[in-house]
């Protein structure tokens, strides 16, 4: 298979220029406007402030050491991959990323790379939580028997092979890749069948889902000079390595996606007529700020996770990348959990763990934002423990190691895998 068209390389300046507004929607989505909101309301809670959490600094040793514990037994030598969808593609110790590379052929970085992207992509949009009864049935690979995986490794596994299967290709001659029209054509009944779902094995939000891909599908297709034609995520390759080596750095890709993807996010979040995506209103966010802006707490988690997951195809196609730690920590339900499940954070009103919230509320927004800034203060205490510095386990390695598989274990332990707080999912936050 020759390498596809291309779009024209453009500058990152250049696309900032025609999709990145100015003034209190572009600070939203800096990386420093999260974390310095984040650790504001952090400051705030410990001065007793929060009508919501306690803070239990003297946790943060347990939570540490919960985390060095996990990382030795999931990473006996200490090479910590990055937290990223592709680890999810490993479940039950299968290569698909072999499996997709060989189906692919023999064709150049930049075509695999592509490919890769727009898989992952696509996986990470459908990530949002599965539900605690939903799972999805892979049949015997080569060497390895029937599986069965559930919550992200189930939707990591079946987004595979819905990719490999051509359901987000609208060419019956190149399967193999994410393309506007295809995306558009998803619909829930076609997303259902391909992830098994049924009366008696029910996923989350699997609306939403499919509306957020064909939102993806029109966002691709309204922008060819970023996204080429046939618009595909994985032309953000060309833009970002245009001559398919040097560097690039995290938050470029960072902030193309939250550009370029803006329109597809929910609409319920909008400042100045731009859409917002995942950033909400909370009293005390940005409250030293002037403008529009003030009152907002920005996160941007799934465009986060997906630079994360994004990062690996370029390093493999032969790009090297800088920057790592200007991303935040994710602040979704695991990470979230370790905190409240390790003691570090206390609801003032237990009772609140009862009851069905909504993404929005303000006690959620505020338990993200709380979790952003831990997030910061906890990756240190790993690193001492492990005897590994910033360079060595940069924070995507401390996630992976790490904080979300802890939050994992503990919530299984405490809540039998449920999150300790219940969260009312649309299928495009959690």
């Amino acid at each position: 298979m020759p390498d596809a068209p291309t779009p024209p390389a453009i500058a990152i300046n250049s696309i900032a220029a025609k999709t990145h507004p100015t003034g209190a929607t572009a600070e939203l989505r800096s990386t420093t406007t999260i974390r310095r909101r984040a650790r504001a309301l952090l400051a705030r809670a410990r001065r007793g402030e929060s009508a919501w959490f306690s803070i239990n600094d003297g946790a943060m040793l347990t939570a540490a050491a919960l985390v060095a514990e996990l990382t030795r037994v999931r990473y006996p030598d200490l090479v910590i991959p990055y937290h990223s969808r592709w680890r999810h593609f490993e479940a039950g110790a299968v290569d698909r990323l072999a499996q997709l590379n060989a189906a692919l052929g023999p064709v150049g970085p930049a075509d695999r790379a592509r490919a890769q992207i727009d898989l992952a992509l696509v996986s990470v949009l459908l990530d949002a939580g599965a539900g605690a009864d939903w799972c999805y049935h892979e049949a015997a690979v080569g060497e390895h028997p029937a599986q069965q995986f559930s919550r992200s490794e189930g939707l990591g596994v079946a987004s595979f092979h819905a990719f490999m299967d051509g359901l987000f290709s609208s060419d019956p001659a190149h399967p193999l890749q994410a393309d506007a029209a295809g995306l558009q054509a998803v619909t829930a009944e076609r997303l259902a069948q391909a992830f098994q779902v049924s009366a008696a094995n029910p996923l989350v939000g699997l609306d939403g889902r499919a509306a957020l891909l064909r939102r993806l599908g029109q966002a691709l297709q309204a922008q060819p000079a970023l996204f080429g034609q046939p618009g595909r995520p994985g032309h953000l390759f060309d833009q970002l390595a245009p001559t398919g080596s040097g560097t690039v750095q995290a938050h470029d890709v960072l902030s193309l996606l939250l550009t370029g993807l803006a329109a597809i996010w929910p609409a319920q979040n909008v400042l100045d007529g731009e859409p917002l995506g995942d950033c909400w209103r909370h009293p005390a966010a940005g409250e030293s700020a002037a403008g529009a802006s003030r009152g907002w707490m920005p996160f941007h988690k799934l465009s986060q996770w997906l630079t994360y997951s994004l990062l690996e195809p370029f390093e493999w196609a032969g790009i090297q990348v800088q920057g790592l730690d200007a991303l935040t920590g994710l602040p979704e339900y695991r990470n979230g959990g370790l905190f409240l499940d390790a003691g570090v954070l206390m609801l003032k009103d237990p009772s609140l763990a009862e009851r069905l919230h909504a993404p929005g509320d303000e006690l959620i927004v505020e338990w993200r934002a709380l979790t952003v800034a831990l997030l910061d203060e906890l990756a240190p205490l790993v690193r001492e423990q492990l005897g590994l510095s910033a360079e060595q386990m940069p924070l995507a390695c401390v996630l992976e190691g790490g904080t979300w598989a802890a939050g994992r274990a503990l919530a299984q332990q405490l809540h039998g895998g449920q999150p300790p707080l219940n969260i009312q999912s649309d299928g495009t936050v959690f």
